[in-house]
């Protein structure tokens, strides 16, 4: 793929990343789902390009986010996880046996959305009403259920790689020359 193409996909994947995670000031009960959305599309500059043009993407994009996303809370999930997972999910997968990957990727996941929060918590002021009702038992349940949803995210991005390479791929490559 020349230069070319491979700038002006990336900055279609930005744009169409910082889209969705400025949204949310739109729709704020996808303060999840959409980060996650946002991340999913760093998938097509690993397939088309490399890990490490997607490292760059990724920057780009959480350096914009950070300054023109208006709920800083997606900003940080978007640059502390979600964003950087699908080359780490790329890297984990071609390196590791699925067993040890899949608990890899879970502890990965357990211990970036802890450190995050933490700080958001600590440096933010952001409050978490389960943590004020339920004290550690509230964290301990949203880990829980943020680690089962997690594994369905892994799931679903497998199956859009699996999608993208079947049958889409074939139609963007024309364009992608």
């Amino acid at each position: 793929m020349k230069q070319t193409s491979k700038c002006a996909l990336g900055g279609i994947t930005a744009a169409l990343s910082l889209t969705l995670l400025i949204s949310v000031a739109i729709v704020p009960f996808m303060t999840y789902a959409l980060p996650a959305l946002a991340g999913a599309l760093i998938i097509v500059i690993v397939i088309e390009t490399n890990k490490t043009w997607a490292f760059g993407v990724y920057s780009v994009i959480s350096i914009l986010a950070f300054f023109l996303v208006p709920e800083k809370e997606v900003a940080v999930m978007y640059i502390a996880f979600f964003g950087y997972y699908p080359i780490i999910k790329a890297l984990i997968e071609a390196h590791i046996p699925a067993v040890p990957a899949w608990i890899l990727k879970v502890l990965s996941f357990l211990t970036t959305i802890t450190v995050s929060y933490y700080l958001m918590i600590k440096l933010m002021g952001l409050t978490l009403d389960e943590l004020e009702e339920h004290g550690m038992w509230g964290a301990v349940m949203l880990l829980g259920i943020g680690a089962f949803a997690f594994v369905f995210y892994d799931i679903a991005l497998t199956r859009l790689i699996t999608l993208y390479l079947k049958k889409w791929r074939k139609h963007f490559k024309k364009y992608l020359k």
